[in-house]
Parts: structure tokens; sequence; C-alpha cells
């Protein structure tokens, strides 16, 4: 059974944020239109699913590296800091963004706490997390299937043309 570490990153993430935008369990907080995600930043995200976005990246890789704590999410999700003239230099992103989507995802039991301060997925969150990867698996490979198809016929259409 494939899991999540078998399939690309971005496709994980964008199959895991619109299951959470469809499930309509995640509470986005009123503040997520108009915060920066970071110090470094100088406007707010554009896409307005950036919760949903940020929160299933945040899953994905507590799912990868057990115990995570939100100052391994910090710098993480953390960026260049542009100092002008000076060189730029890495600048963490907002623990309270971090923090907030942690607790969200404990909310609707895809995360639990530690003993030791950090979080982890859920047996629950597991599970779901591995049934979204196969689905993008099995969806992909409907796509790899659809293509041979489509090229099968194109290149039989054209002999048939030479021939004549």
């Amino acid at each position: 059974m494939p899991g999540v570490r078998d399939i690309s990153a971005e496709a994980f993430i964008e199959a895991y944020s619109s299951h959470l935008k469809r499930s309509g369990k995640l509470e986005v907080p009123t503040w997520a239109d108009i915060v920066k995600t970071g110090a470094y930043k100088e406007l707010a995200p554009y896409d307005p699913d950036w919760y949903y976005v940020r929160a299933a990246a945040i899953a994905r890789h507590i799912y990868l590296r057990k115990d995570v704590g939100v100052g391994a999410l910090k710098k993480l999700h953390g960026g260049r800091n542009r100092r002008g003239n000076r060189p730029s230099h890495h600048a963490n992103a907002s623990a309270s963004v971090q923090r907030k989507i942690c607790q969200s995802l404990e909310k609707i039991g895809v995360l639990e706490q530690t003993d030791n301060g950090g979080r982890r997925i859920s047996q629950d969150g597991q599970r779901d997390l591995d049934r979204i990867a196969t689905a993008v698996v099995e969806a992909i490979k409907e796509e790899e299937d659809e293509d041979e198809g489509e090229e099968g016929e194109g290149e039989e259409g054209e002999e048939e043309e030479e021939e004549e």
C-alpha cells in the first residue's frame, strides 16, 4: 500500500489541502486573510486557501518526522530576509501561525501532543493521510494509463494515412 513517502510533496499537499477544505472540519481563523506568515514578509499570502495548504504541509512534515515542535516548523517555513544593501539571511516564520495550525489539526484529530512537548500524527490522522496518498497514487496511474491509450491511438491513425 503506497504511503505519503511514495508520492511527491506537491501532489500530496495539493490533494490533502483540497480534502481539508471540502471536509469543512478545519476552522480557519478570522485573521487568516490579513496576517503575514513571517516578520520578513511584506504582504499577506495571495492564495485565499493558504491556511489549508500550510496545514497540509505541516501534517505531511510531522508525518515524516516524529515529535516536531513549533520551533522546527518556524525554521521550515521561514525564508529569506532581504535587508537592503546588506546580505540576506534566513528568517523564521511566524510561530503564532504554526501553533494555531497545529492546534486546529489537533482539534480535528490529525495531530496529538507528545510528552516532550512536540507533536506527532495520531492513528486516525495517519490513516487519513495514507488514504489520501493512496488515492493520489491511483489518480496518477489512471492519468498515465489514459495518456498511453491516447498516444497509441494517434500513432495508428498516422500509419493509416501514410498507407493511402
